[in-house]
């Protein structure tokens, strides 16, 4: 028996997710082509496969109606990021963010940069 259909996304429909973030809209063969040029050499058929697994799911939306189709994202990266980091912290750390982030900061020492970013962020949270 197959299994169940899944609207969260797989790992590598995660990573072709960010060839259309990064690139923009194209085809399925540009974005095979993407792929290759990472370093992950994947059929044709598997990219369009997962092309089509995206639109199904709501992430990417095709256009044109002759082949070859156009595909562009339909989720931002921010939309999408920020779902998977709440998801995150709801599952594994009970819907702790204080949680999250002692164990994300836990016996490290923080960049020159992430201070200042935290430090950025905290502020802005107190105006």
């Amino acid at each position: 028996m197959a299994r169940p259909k899944s609207p969260e996304l797989t790992q590598r429909e995660l990573e072709l997710m960010h060839v259309f973030w990064n690139v923009g809209p194209m085809t399925a063969v540009e974005a095979r082509e993407q792929f290759a040029a990472a370093g992950t050499d994947l059929a044709y058929t598997t990219v369009a496969t997962l092309v089509k697994i995206l639109v199904g799911k709501k992430y990417l939306k095709q256009s044109g109606d002759q082949r070859p189709f156009t595909y562009q994202p339909i989720r931002t990266f921010d939309d999408v990021s920020k779902r998977l980091v709440g998801d995150l912290v709801k599952r594994v750390f009970g819907g702790s963010r204080e949680e999250m982030l002692v164990q994300l900061l836990d016996g490290k020492k923080l960049s020159a940069k992430e201070r200042q970013v935290l430090e950025q962020i905290l502020q802005e949270g107190n105006k």
